[in-house]
């Protein structure tokens, strides 16, 4: 493993941070009920990406059956249970203890086995995924070089990744951090604008990783549609990522 790859990705307080928000992030009112409402526009890219990437079926209701599945980031598992529910064998890795504990508890409540990791995805050292997906995560990496290169580590060749990132622009300061934070939407201190990622930073991070990313989706918010894929990346954008030749 090179120097960059060995470097520690995660900061204690943004994992402390996450870590005191588990006990209520299976509630879909409480603090983590701006996830609730965006996993299910993830997951609607995440579908039709591994349909495109595998060319399944997009009727079928496990099209990662036999494949297996990384979620880094995982908080306390709203990626990991539709994945496993999709066929995947799925790993879920995460900085915060705390959100391993309610994760590995939830999932054995709804007869889960999902198999999850307290750590850094670098020092982990995990290896051999068809698909690695990270959600919201890069932004609160200490070293975001090493986290991507971490991620290329652990996909396996012909697998896909998927990533998801607030971008760094003036409407994602003002309703992101200024706007969602102060009316309550997101727990203070949840998001650091400064370390957002633009797509152009991404996609050049990527390339030095070895990786290829796909043209980026946005995800966007309306009073009429609420959050939703869009082609507007002003706030928030997800993409598929694959190993270059």
């Amino acid at each position: 493993m090179s120097n960059a790859t060995s470097r520690a990705t995660i900061r204690p307080e943004e994992a402390a941070h996450f870590g005191q928000l588990a006990a209520d992030w299976w509630d879909p009112n409480g603090s983590s009920a701006m996830l609730h409402k965006l996993n299910p526009v993830r997951l609607g890219f995440i579908r039709a990406a591994i349909d495109a990437h595998w060319g399944t079926d997009s009727r079928g209701v496990r099209p990662l059956s036999g494949k297996r599945a990384l979620d880094v980031g995982c908080g306390a598992g709203l990626l990991c249970e539709p994945l496993a529910r999709l066929g995947a064998a799925v790993t879920g890795v995460d900085a915060a203890e705390e959100n391993i504990a309610v994760a590995s508890a939830h999932a054995a409540g709804g007869g889960l086995a999902i198999d999850y990791r307290c750590g850094d995805i670098g020092a982990l050292r995990l290896t051999g995924f068809d698909l690695v997906t990270s959600m919201e995560v890069i932004e609160h990496v200490a070293d975001k070089a090493a986290f991507v290169k971490a991620l290329a580590g652990a996909l396996a060749p012909g697998g896909l990744m998927i990533l998801s990132t607030p971008n760094r622009t003036a409407q994602s300061k003002l309703l992101l951090v200024e706007g969602a934070e102060r009316l309550g939407m997101v727990p203070r201190g949840t998001h650091h604008w400064q370390d957002f990622v633009t797509p152009d930073e991404l996609r050049e991070l990527l390339a030095d990783a070895g990786l290829v990313m796909g043209e980026p989706q946005g995800i966007g918010w309306s009073p009429t549609k609420g959050l939703h894929l869009s082609a507007d990346l002003a706030l928030n954008y997800i993409c598929g990522v694959t190993l270059g030749s």
